[in-house]
């Protein structure tokens, strides 16, 4: 729901965007309404194939590293499957894909922006989220550390942290009005948010009206994590 978000945001702004998921029907929808806007990857970014194909651009402006996951699990019930497919798509997946993207930044000596896909949860902790929120932490000191390295090369790493969004994902959870009502309870704006909030902060970040904006990290949150 975010990256199709994202793409729609982008797009719409004019720019040409490579838009990346696992199955070839999700993008196929995107063709249909973006047309050549969108070239259509199908990969998985945890594959060394996709990681190259990205390193064989010669021109790349924006990144947005959006794919991740997660799966509710008490602390002490965390079993080894649930770590390693958090730690590997989250963070090293996430890093892979940044890392290959700064060079063709680099090389093509345009400069850039970079934005990473956090959560609140990079900022906080939370009950059946340990991993999660490990993963999301490590986002965070990723960009930080990014924008410092690449900022001589006028390549900006930025963050985006949403609360809880209602995605095709996720809206069977806000079905349950009892989610609903713990979702509502977190943050004091009390509305759901939208893919389309989170796509609006992206947009920003890889604007030229946010040219000077590095290191940080945006809370599209709510103002869940101001409490």
């Amino acid at each position: 729901g975010i990256g199709r978000a994202c793409v729609d945001a982008l797009a719409g702004a004019g720019a040409h965007v490579i838009a990346v998921a696992r199955t070839a029907a999700d993008l196929d929808a995107l063709r249909e309404t973006r047309g050549d806007a969108v070239e259509p990857w199908v990969g998985d970014v945890r594959d060394d194939a996709l990681i190259g194909r990205i390193r064989a651009l010669t021109q790349l402006d924006v990144l947005v590293n959006n794919a991740g996951t997660n799966k509710l699990q008490p602390l002490l019930e965390v079993d080894d499957a649930t770590l390693d497919l958090l730690l590997t798509l989250n963070v090293r997946a996430a890093f892979k894909v940044a890392q290959a993207a700064a060079g063709v930044m680099v090389a093509a000596g345009r400069g850039g922006s970079i934005v990473n896909i956090s959560s609140q949860m990079g900022h906080v902790g939370g009950p059946k989220r340990a991993v999660y929120a490990m993963t999301k932490h490590a986002i965070e000191g990723l960009t930080k550390a990014m924008a410092i390295e690449l900022g001589a090369h006028r390549i900006r790493v930025n963050a985006v942290a949403p609360t809880v969004v209602e995605t095709s994902m996720t809206a069977p959870f806000f079905q349950d009005p009892a989610y609903r009502e713990f979702a509502l309870s977190m943050v004091p704006i009390k509305e759901i948010m939208q893919p389309e909030d989170v796509a609006a902060a992206v947009l920003y970040l890889a604007s030229d009206g946010a040219r000077l904006v590095t290191g940080t990290s945006l809370r599209v949150d709510s103002g869940a994590t101001a409490q």
